[in-house]
């Protein structure tokens, strides 16, 4: 876990140039159990990106599959435990049996707004579109791991993509030109 922790930090550190970038734990709970070590790199408004971003750290090694596995990156408007919560339980829920393994275009239920007031209560897993291929994958000796985007949507934002398609979505994202990070942005629906 320490070779994938130490080039994942490296390749936010590199990627991040003028940002500071701290190492958290997750939240207390059972993630301990299935991600010993598990760590979320807070990367703070910088140069790069005016936002927060939040990147998990052990995702991969537990799930490895022939060299290949996921970590999550989430970016807010502002710095949140609730942030830190939601990078943990979507971690626990990837390292659990193998049916819960997340992938692209799959959609996570939060439980709750993604913050107060806020109409997004799921996320979808998208690429990291707001920072590009060269961020998608950070590699090491013997493997490597692909960073999705965990996009806050709204439940009719989900019912479009169940019935119309993540292409169709995401297409309706880029016509909108949708804010992100807008924890109260409206629904593209």
């Amino acid at each position: 876990m320490a070779e994938a922790n130490d080039a994942l930090l490296s390749h936010l550190e590199g990627f991040f140039r003028g940002h500071r970038v701290d190492s958290l734990p997750g939240v207390a709970g059972p993630v301990e159990e299935r991600i010993p070590g598990f760590r979320i790199f807070r990367i703070g408004p910088g140069p790069k990106f005016r936002g927060w971003t939040y990147v998990s750290s052990g995702c991969a090694d537990i799930t490895l599959r022939d060299g290949h596995g996921l970590e999550f990156v989430l970016t807010a408007q502002t710095d949140d435990w609730q942030h830190l919560e939601s990078m943990t339980m979507v971690a626990y829920y990837h390292a659990g049996p193998p049916h819960q393994r997340l992938d692209h275009g799959h959609v996570v239920p939060i439980g709750r707004p993604w913050v107060a007031d806020s109409a997004c209560d799921r996320y979808l897993i998208s690429l990291p579109y707001p920072f590009g291929p060269d961020f998608e994958v950070c590699g090491w000796d013997g493997g490597h791991a692909r960073i999705l985007w965990l996009l806050p949507i709204t439940a009719a934002e989900r019912d479009l993509l169940v019935n119309a398609g993540l292409e169709a979505l995401e297409a309706l994202f880029d016509e909108k030109e949708i804010d992100y990070i807008d924890p109260h942005r409206s629904s593209v629906i």
